[in-house]
């Protein structure tokens, strides 16, 4: 679709008013306009910068936590991650909440893949995706953060995917993720 006017497509903002805020979310809802002139009002979420990491062992086995996530109210499998601080570096974040979610310190400095945002439509929540080959454990994942954690082979990670035992965004584009960047995957 290059060339085409896409300010015809384009959708008009009239005005913002926030409803609540906190240091992890603002939420607003926006005055915008369709191009066939239909207006509406829609809820904007704004949350802060994340960083998961996938960690992959020399065994293919990544590491997972299996933890209660109340607001879907279910038991899921997931990456470590979590908020990057104000003004820490991220890849800094990323290699903290590995620590702190699993006890297991990743070996090298998590290397940056990319950033991406799960749901565009509704929500500014950039989350930045690492990853890291290989951890040593230093202690026990924090009370608050996991019920277990487990190293998985890639391809069990893969149809958990499939099963809905991993559900999240960010852990399902990671482990898609190793899995592509395995040796002979293509």
């Amino acid at each position: 679709m290059t060339g085409d006017n896409r300010e015809s497509t384009q959708w008009k903002i009239y005005g913002e008013r926030l409803i609540d805020e906190n240091p992890f979310i603002r939420l607003s809802i926006a005055s915008v306009g369709l191009p066939d002139g239909t207006e509406f009002e829609q809820y904007v979420m704004r949350m802060r910068r994340t960083a998961t990491t996938v960690v992959v062992d020399d065994q293919d086995r990544v590491l997972l936590m299996w933890r209660h996530r109340f607001i879907v109210d279910k038991w899921v499998w997931e990456l470590p991650g979590g908020y990057v601080d104000q003004a820490e570096d991220p890849a800094a974040a990323a290699a903290r909440e590995v620590e702190e979610e699993t006890g297991w310190r990743p070996a090298h400095k998590p290397e940056f893949v990319m950033t991406f945002q799960p749901m565009i439509g509704n929500a500014d929540s950039p989350q930045d995706l690492y990853f890291v080959k290989g951890a040593v454990e230093v202690g026990r994942p924090d009370i608050n953060e996991t019920e277990r954690v487990a190293w998985v082979p890639l391809d069990k990670a893969v149809g958990m995917i499939k099963s809905g035992e991993i559900a999240g965004a960010g852990s399902v584009i990671g482990i898609l993720y190793a899995l592509a960047m395995r040796p002979g995957s293509g």
